[in-house]
C-alpha cells in the first residue's frame, strides 16, 4: 500500500475516526491503489453495519416470545418451578436487552473530538463518587486527546464498575507513555486467571458462576469496552499484581 495512504489511515484509525473514501487522484498506479482501498473500506463499513443490523433485529425480535414465555409461566402451579423458569426468562430478557443497546452503540457514529481527557475522566469518576461508589482518582496535567469521548468514556466505565463489583474500589491514573496514553485501573480483588485473560471479552462470558445478574452483570462489559478502544487504535490489558489487579487501557499517542 502507498506510504501516504498507511500513514494517513492510521492517523485516522488511531482518533477512532470513520474515514471518508480517499481522493483518487495522482500517477495511474496511485488512483488505482487508491480505488482498490476505497472499495476494501466501503465493503468492510457495509459488512459491519449489515452485522449491526442483524444483531439489533434478532434482539428485538427475540422480545415477543420472552414475553409469551413469561405468561405461560404465570400459570405453572409448581411455585418452584414456576421462580426458577421466571429467573430463566429474566436472564435471556436481561441479554437481549445488553446486545440490543449493544448493536445501537456499534451503530451511532459519534463525531471524533478534541477534549481533555484529564477532565473526562475526572467527570467520571466524580459522578461515580457521589453515587457512593469508592472511586479514586489521581487527578493530574491537562492532557489534549482526540477521541470519541462519549464511547470512550462508556469503556471506561465497565472497566471501573468491574473493579467495583469484584475488586470493592477502584484506583484510577492517567498518564502518558513513551508510545501511549495509559489509564490504569486498580483493585484490591481477586483478579482473573492468567488463562482467561482472552476469555472474558467474549461476549456473554462471566466468571462470576451464580448466574446472579446483581453480582455478574451479563457479560458484555468487556466486550464492549475492548471494541470501543481498539475502534481508537489501542488495547486493554491485564494484570495480576498481589495484591491489586491493574486493568490498562493503552491509547496511541496521535501524530
Amino acid at each position: 500500500m502507498n506510504r501516504g495512504i498507511h500513514t494517513w489511515s492510521l492517523r485516522q484509525t488511531r482518533s477512532g475516526s470513520n474515514l471518508p473514501p480517499l481522493p483518487e487522484e495522482g500517477t495511474d498506479d496511485i488512483r488505482q491503489t487508491t480505488a482498490a482501498f476505497n472499495r476494501m473500506q466501503t465493503r468492510l463499513f457495509r459488512f459491519i453495519e449489515d452485522r449491526t443490523r442483524m444483531l439489533a433485529a434478532i434482539g428485538h425480535d427475540l422480545r415477543t416470545p420472552l414475553t409469551s414465555l413469561r405468561l405461560r409461566a404465570e400459570f405453572v402451579t409448581d411455585p418452584e418451578i414456576q421462580q426458577r423458569m421466571l429467573a430463566t426468562i429474566d436472564e435471556i430478557q436481561a441479554m437481549t436487552e445488553a446486545t440490543i443497546a449493544f448493536a445501537r452503540g456499534e451503530a451511532t457514529i459519534e463525531e471524533t473530538r478534541t477534549v481533555d481527557l484529564n477532565a473526562l475522566i475526572g467527570s467520571l469518576c466524580d459522578d461515580l463518587a457521589e453515587m457512593d461508589q469508592p472511586v479514586a482518582y489521581a487527578e493530574g496535567k491537562k492532557m489534549i486527546y482526540r477521541c470519541r469521548p462519549d464511547s470512550l468514556r462508556r469503556a471506561l466505565r465497565n472497566i471501573i464498575e468491574n473493579a467495583l463489583r469484584y475488586g470493592g474500589e477502584a484506583r484510577v491514573r492517567l498518564y502518558r507513555g513513551s508510545h501511549s496514553v495509559d489509564i490504569t485501573v486498580e483493585d484490591n480483588g481477586p483478579g482473573i486467571p492468567e488463562d482467561m485473560h482472552e476469555q472474558v471479552f467474549a461476549p456473554f462470558c462471566r466468571i462470576e458462576t451464580s448466574r446472579n445478574r446483581e453480582t455478574g452483570g451479563v457479560g458484555l462489559g468487556l466486550a464492549i469496552a475492548r471494541t470501543i478502544i481498539r475502534h481508537h487504535g489501542g488495547d486493554i490489558v491485564f494484570s495480576n499484581d498481589n495484591p491489586c489487579f491493574r486493568v490498562t487501557i493503552s491509547l496511541p499517542t496521535i501524530l
